[in-house]
């Protein structure tokens, strides 16, 4: 195999951006501190990081499979490997059939709680890309894939699901309700031409207000999640940064200009870190609190 198709591969899956795998990665990073109250078992931790990795570089393959008809029409997307032909569409399918299996394979180190999680999953990762052809909500149906890592991650942790852990899974879905529709107000000149749905085109005029409203509901989901889980004060401190993000993102799209969408959507793995970076502290604060 030539480097040259080694790298149609690479941009096949993203590898040259993380931030997508990020944004994946967070909610379970949350909800693996938050199933154990504190740092995981090691072997759940690296079935999911590695899992994350695996099902997003899939969901990438699939997706191009699905939208090769479209991505060529798209200023964002006309370079990619399926339609520059670095890339056939049985390759893609191949890619994202091997990684998905890769991944399967990992679940099957975990219980068989996640097991049956596992299949919802591979579910609606499959049927995301073509959501866009049939709703004005493909990034509902995104936020339900990206947060179902939640419950799995629980179910693996700790063999069950509590209500915290659905609690965080509608954050998550809240969330990226709010970073899908930034990415597609980059594409919505593009999207409308072509026939393709999203919120941004659903939203309309009102992108910017029903953004903040949804930005809004997430904190008081935080609030809330603070609250059941009984967190201490980096968990608040964070919160208040997100509230700040939040901020600089709306004004990020003020103009609704690509460029600035792009940029906030791409500011929302700052919110994951942060975010992390509070229940984390928040476990080591009350650890040495109680020691």
């Amino acid at each position: 195999m030539t480097l040259d198709k080694l790298k149609a591969y690479a941009d096949l899956i993203r590898l040259d951006r993380p931030v997508g795998v990020l944004l994946l990665l967070w909610p379970v990073l949350w909800g693996a501190w938050l199933a154990a109250a504190g740092v995981p078992d090691f072997e759940v931790l690296a079935i999911f990081v590695l899992g994350t990795f695996l099902t997003r570089s899939a969901g990438c393959a699939i997706n191009d499979f699905a939208d090769r008809n479209f991505d060529g029409q798209v200023q964002r997307t006309n370079q990619r490997p399926i339609v520059t032909g670095r890339i056939t569409p049985a390759e893609a399918l191949i890619v994202s059939a091997t990684l998905t299996a890769l991944a399967g394979v990992l679940v099957l180190f975990t219980n068989q709680l996640t097991i049956v999680m596992a299949l919802v999953a591979v579910l609606l990762a499959a049927t995301y890309p073509f959501a866009k052809r049939y709703t004005y909500l493909p990034q509902l149906h995104l936020g339900l894939a990206f947060a179902w890592g939640v419950p799995m991650v629980f179910a693996a942790q700790s063999n069950e699901i509590p209500p915290l852990a659905w609690l965080v899974l509608c954050i998550t879905v809240l969330w990226a309700l709010i970073y899908d529709t930034q990415y597609a107000m980059v594409d919505r000149d593009d999207d409308i031409q072509i026939g393709v749905k999203s919120t941004a085109i659903l939203f309309g005029e009102a992108d910017r207000i029903i953004i903040g409203a949804m930005q809004a509901l997430m904190l008081l989901g935080l609030f809330l999640l603070g609250r059941q889980a009984e967190l201490t004060a980096p968990f608040h401190v964070a919160c208040l940064v997100v509230a700040l993000l939040f901020g600089f993102q709306q004004h990020l799209i003020r103009t609704r200009e690509r460029a600035g969408c792009f940029q906030a959507f791409k500011n929302n793995n700052w919110v994951g870190l942060v975010l992390f970076a509070g229940v984390a502290l928040s476990y080591l604060d009350a650890f040495s609190t109680a020691s």
